[in-house]
């Protein structure tokens, strides 16, 4: 499916939704794709991509930025403390921050660095004891948290249980972001995003359903 068609079924659903045109933005989750693929779409004018691994998006993305301006790169995977400093340093949107020890870190680096990434907390809407995340009832005292290390927390994020019907964990991160007066929800994905903006998402992450299947490295 090409890059229009994926712009025109977002500019479909922020009509039907009544939401302003523009409203949503497109992740381009470009994670384990070949190159030419990327740069493809790259070529076609888009700019904001998701990676989920540090490593990954190291041995891609300086370049493509070098020859591409304007790129604008989220994690959207889990990141280990480890590997926080590069993460900030590369990333200009961090989607997975997910636990207290991860918030002191970026706090101490952001002092040390001198900037930090946009956050979005990860939710695990679902309680699945296999994913990350905070858990539902623990979200507003750890965006209290997070507010108390002056860190950017810009929105929340989620990846609803893949054999439950998604809209009521959509409806469930929209409450929590209101609630905590959060403008960013990052949810929605190829086979839901329609979905996620009737229920007020403001980023999706599309992968296959732009790039075709990801090829395993």
């Amino acid at each position: 499916m090409s890059l229009q068609s994926i712009r025109e079924r977002i500019a479909a659903a922020e009509t039907a939704a009544g939401r302003e045109p523009g409203a949503v933005a497109l992740v381009a989750i470009s994670k384990v794709q070949p190159l030419p693929r990327v740069e493809a779409v790259l070529e076609d004018g888009h700019r904001v991509f998701g990676e989920n691994r540090v490593q990954e998006a190291q041995g891609k993305w300086p370049a493509f930025r070098e020859r591409y301006d304007g790129v604008r790169l989220h994690l959207v995977g889990p990141l280990q403390s480890n590997k926080a400093r590069a993460a900030m340093e590369l990333f200009d949107v961090i989607e997975t921050l997910d636990r207290p020890k991860l918030a002191r870190t970026f706090a101490r680096l952001a002092q040390e660095i001198g900037r930090c990434p946009q956050l979005f907390v990860q939710v695990n809407t679902g309680a699945e004891d296999q994913k990350a995340g905070i858990a539902p009832d623990e979200v507003d005292g750890f965006v209290a948290e997070c507010r108390g290390l002056d860190l950017p927390v810009q929105g929340l994020m989620c990846i609803p249980p893949i054999d439950a019907p998604p809209e009521s964990h959509f409806t469930m991160l929209a409450e929590m972001a209101e609630r905590n007066g959060l403008s960013g929800l990052s949810m929605g994905m190829s086979a839901d995003f329609e979905a996620a903006i009737a229920h007020g998402a403001t980023h999706v992450r599309v992968g296959s359903a732009l790039f075709g299947e990801r090829v395993a490295s």
